[in-house]
């Protein structure tokens, strides 16, 4: 059975920094960060592809930087310059089953962790 295990967040102060990991029981080949507010829908944060191309969403480009360690099977979400409406859980996902239109921030992963929470306070 495949497990994606979330670790590194945590409660921080606005313009400060945090590393989220995300420790799988595969190998990362597509896989990304996904994140969700109280009362907001699921959002795509960062993606990145089996050839390790990456795509963020417009609100966390040039703050977040998504990377893998294949070698460890390790996803990364590195995230400086947090702002309070990052407040969230995020979320790790892994395998891409299915592309969408819209996107890659938008694609359908088949492996889902159980996320961890990010409080940025103002």
């Amino acid at each position: 059975q495949v497990q994606l295990v979330e670790s590194g967040g945590g409660s921080v102060q606005a313009g400060g920094s945090l590393r989220l990991s995300c420790a799988a029981s595969l190998t990362y080949y597509s896989a990304g960060w996904f994140r969700q507010a109280p009362g907001k829908e699921r959002e795509g944060v960062a993606v990145i592809s089996r050839d390790s191309i990456t795509t963020y969403a417009d609100s966390v480009k040039g703050r977040f930087t998504i990377s893998k360690d294949n070698a460890k099977n390790i996803l990364y979400l590195q995230m400086n310059s947090l702002k309070a409406e990052d407040t969230a859980m995020y979320i790790c996902a892994a395998v891409s089953i299915a592309t969408s239109v819209r996107g890659p921030l938008f694609n359908t992963y088949k492996y889902w962790g159980q996320g961890t929470q990010v409080t940025v306070s103002s």
